[in-house]
């Protein structure tokens, strides 16, 4: 079991063999209990690799980013893309923004506002504000939210959480009209430097879909050497793929036409359906 939305979960055993034991009573369940699939996100490749033994089908590939913050401050920034990362954090401070952190709801509803314009550019429709709420209703301390400001104007925002030794980075969004002020990686350096300062390990970007060219070129800026993730499913639809990519089109071509309130509230009836 995870967290909804979760990139990756282990499976909860010490070995391969503990693992297939589980799987395969939960494969029975499947068929008991009318469950309509079982799915299982594992990082660790030798769990994956013993999912093919079982009957599980592979159905999604991902790339995933992990920054080692071990290194001195200094270092982890000069690893950073000279062009895309450095000198637009550099940037940032130059146009003197200003950020403020926390997990008020204030600024949780600075945040969404960001977000359903950021949706909104990519025609898809943002998760229910009720969503974000529970979040923080849940995750308290271990959740923080970072919103840049120029001139008093809210322009960028990130979400993360923090569990032990790693930081994760699960949502960003902006105002696309102060592009030019780097406001997002900003953030996002603030972020990987404050969670380093309080003995985080780990900074984990999140994945990014085999198709995304945007994103995965964005989190290759920043950390180089990713890692792969492949996530396995009992029983596998047919032609899951084609199916998902063909819908996926289908959904992105009426957002694109919906008006902002008419997409929020997309949002509202969708997401408990997806994830």
């Amino acid at each position: 079991m995870s967290l909804p939305f979760s990139d990756h979960c282990e499976p909860l055993c010490d070995s391969t063999e503990e693992m297939k034991t589980l799987v395969r009573h939960s494969q029975a369940n499947v068929n008991s209990r009318d469950w309509q699939y079982l799915e299982l996100r594992p990082a660790d490749q030798q769990f994956g690799e013993a999912s093919a033994e079982i009957g599980l089908q592979p159905i999604g590939r991902y790339f995933h980013h992990v920054l080692d913050l071990l290194p001195p401050i200094e270092d982890l920034f000069r690893g950073f893309d000279k062009d895309s990362v450095q000198r637009r954090i550099k940037r940032a401070e130059q146009a003197g923004l200003i950020e403020k952190c926390g997990n008020s709801s204030d600024l949780l509803q600075e945040f969404y506002k960001l977000f359903i314009l950021t949706r909104q550019r990519h025609h898809l429709p943002p998760p229910p504000y009720a969503w974000f709420q529970n979040l923080l209703a849940m995750q308290g301390g271990a959740l923080e939210i970072r919103v840049a400001y120029k001139d008093s104007i809210p322009i960028a925002a990130i979400l993360s959480l923090r569990f032990r030794e790693i930081a994760y980075y699960k949502y960003g969004c902006s105002d696309f009209a102060f592009k030019q002020f780097g406001a997002t990686p900003w953030l996002l350096w603030r972020a990987m430097a404050a969670a380093k300062s309080t003995g985080a390990r780990q900074f984990d970007l999140g994945r990014t879909d085999n198709d995304n060219a945007g994103l995965l070129a964005f989190k290759n800026h920043w950390v180089s050497a990713y890692e792969r993730l492949l996530y396995w499913r009992f029983p596998a639809p047919v032609d899951h793929n084609m199916s998902e990519s063909w819908k996926l089109k289908m959904v992105k071509r009426l957002f694109s036409h919906m008006p902002q309130a008419l997409l929020v509230m997309s949002g509202r009836l969708v997401y408990r359906h997806i994830g």
